[in-house]
């Protein structure tokens, strides 16, 4: 329920409304902005049409007249186009506000549901969504609001100059306003199917590359070509019915703009009496108000434009708050002294659906201690690490730390309780001492240095050309150094639990013997649970095997 409710606080709009609070005057200068635009959009018609009936009236032309019509019109061009840049800017800084917080939330998410994430799908989510949204502001909302409220104040103005156009227009716009609603309907059916595919078509990419060898050596390129022309399909095909409402909406608007100024002037023709009253008009009343008229089906032109913008960023936004709303990890409170001691799993069962891959296991690893975890793939030995790592919670049982559960071990905290070498070390962009690091501010060059030390990668990194501020680039190291840059990052918080994870799986004998006279540095004084499968890599200390529940 907290978690829930967490989640529904939030969500696109409330991320919007703290990243407006944040800029209040940029969001209040964009708000006047609009405003202003408005009021002076109503201007330039009304003194033309005082101009035309000064001159039918014989009243000369002053240059006061023509400076302030003109004047009038810089204004509403200034407005609007100043108008234009504010909306810009304010959907930037709304959707820098939202990938920040889409940003923190993968952080809180549990490893259970991390591993479930189509990487396409999230990826689609922080680009093609997020920009969706920019466009809801740039060119959606605001600009929506900004629109009905000049189709309104021309109403207004066409009821006091002619009394007749403005019933015609209260009778059309009802039926234009049904018309749009039809289009907007459908045009979200469209977009949702559309963003749909896409995200099928963005997850397939990656998964090919990754696979690449695999399907290669099995001749799969057809299959997964298929599979690729389906989702095409499917984006192409919801494209076109939006292609479709899109193309027919504008020459609507066009034929009504046509029909009801035909309409006006044949009617302020007629010399019909009954009909004047409601339609009779001066010439320079007649030219305002056909200003007017194509004044106001332009903005309801627009309308529809932004109705389909607005279609768009929903569907964006309702994926977005589909992600946002994910339950996220417990966050213990801050705990006063680091965990450090025996490391106990005791009875312990997980497994990561309905079969197990722990069954009532039990193990103690005294403070100082160096274990193999050895036994077949699939055993659990991999699981044992990620369940010390707190990845993922057991289904029973307890997984502690100096009598401290993993679970109530901080993300701050847990950097210098645990460290993890891996086989591959996992680069991030940046320098090589962001790769020990990992921009972790409690980690100091000093640190980092003494790491390297520990390593053996000290005078590697001093005879690159900036040393340890040199970027990392592919072919800079050897696979071997690679890995004890891995082994510098994990001793770098000087942790007390040290886990190896099959790191020399994939080295040859002459860089395994390094790597493994680095690991005997960096597990002085430490507890270290190493993995393997090869029982010549133990570092020294007891093997304890693992066996597959249910297999003698």
């Amino acid at each position: 329920m907290k978690n829930r409710k967490k989640s529904e606080q939030n969500g696109v709009f409330a991320a919007i409304r703290m990243a407006a609070g944040a800029h209040p005057v940029l969001t209040a200068g964009t708000l006047l902005c609009v405003a202003g635009s408005v009021g002076a959009s109503l201007v330039p018609p009304l003194l033309l049409a005082r101009i035309i009936d000064r001159l039918t009236a014989g009243i000369p032309l002053t240059v006061q007249a023509v400076l302030l019509y003109f004047g009038s019109l810089a204004l509403e061009g200034g407005l609007s186009s100043a108008q234009e840049s504010l909306l810009v800017l304010f959907g930037q800084k709304m959707t820098h506000a939202l990938r920040t917080e889409m940003s923190r939330k993968l952080t809180r998410l549990p490893a259970s549901m991390l591993v479930r994430q189509n990487p396409g799908e999230v990826a689609a989510r922080f680009s093609g969504d997020v920009d969706t949204v920019e466009a809801l502001f740039t060119s959606g909302i605001i600009s929506m609001a900004a629109d009905a409220c000049r189709i309104v104040s021309i109403l207004a103005v066409i009821a006091v100059k002619n009394t007749g156009l403005a019933l015609i227009l209260l009778l059309v716009l009802p039926l234009f306003a049904l018309f749009t609603r039809h289009v907007q309907k459908r045009m979200l059916a469209a977009q949702l199917d559309n963003r749909r595919a896409v995200a099928a078509v963005s997850g397939q990419v990656p998964e090919t590359l990754h696979n690449i060898r695999t399907i290669r050596a099995l001749g799969l390129e057809a299959y997964r070509e298929q599979r690729y022309d389906r989702c095409i399909g499917d984006s192409y095909a919801a494209m076109e019915r939006t292609n479709f409402y899109d193309a027919i909406y504008s020459p609507v608007v066009l034929v009504l703009n046509a029909v009801v100024v035909g309409a006006v002037m044949l009617l302020s023709a007629s010399g019909n009496a009954a009909v004047l009253t409601l339609f009779g008009m001066s010439v320079g009343t007649s030219v305002a108000v056909i200003n007017y008229i194509s004044r106001i089906f332009e903005p309801i032109e627009s309308l529809g434009m932004e109705i389909q913008t607005i279609q768009s960023a929903m569907a964006g936004v309702k994926r977005i708050d589909a992600f946002l709303a994910q339950p996220e990890r417990e966050q213990p409170p801050a705990r006063a002294t680091a965990a450090r001691g025996d490391v106990v799993l005791d009875h312990v069962t997980f497994g990561y659906g309905e079969k197990h891959v722990l069954e009532d296991f039990s193990m103690t690893v005294k403070q100082g201690e160096q274990v193999t975890l050895v036994g077949r793939t699939g055993a659990g030995k991999s699981t044992v690490f990620r369940l010390l790592l707190g990845l993922y919670p057991p289904e029973a049982g307890t997984v502690t730390i100096g009598g401290v559960k993993v679970s109530d071990i901080t993300d701050r905290e847990r950097r210098t309780c645990i460290g993890c070498v891996e086989q591959h070390l996992a680069r991030v962009p940046g320098t090589v001492l962001e790769q020990i690091t990992l921009g972790d501010p409690a980690i100091s060059r000093e640190m980092a240095r003494r790491a390297a030390e520990l390593a053996g990668m000290d005078a590697v990194i001093r005879a690159l050309p900036q040393g340890c501020d040199t970027l990392c680039t592919d072919g800079m190291f050897s696979q071997g150094e690679w890995q004890l840059l891995s082994i510098a990052r994990a001793a770098a918080a000087d942790p007390a639990v040290l886990l190896l994870d099959e790191i020399t799986a994939n080295l040859d004998a002459e860089t395994e013997a390094r790597v493994l006279e680095a690991l005997r540095r960096a597990s002085v004084g430490r507890t270290v649970l190493s993995v393997s499968h090869r029982i010549y890599e133990n570092l020294g200390g007891r093997t304890v095997e693992i066996r597959t529940p249910g297999l003698e």
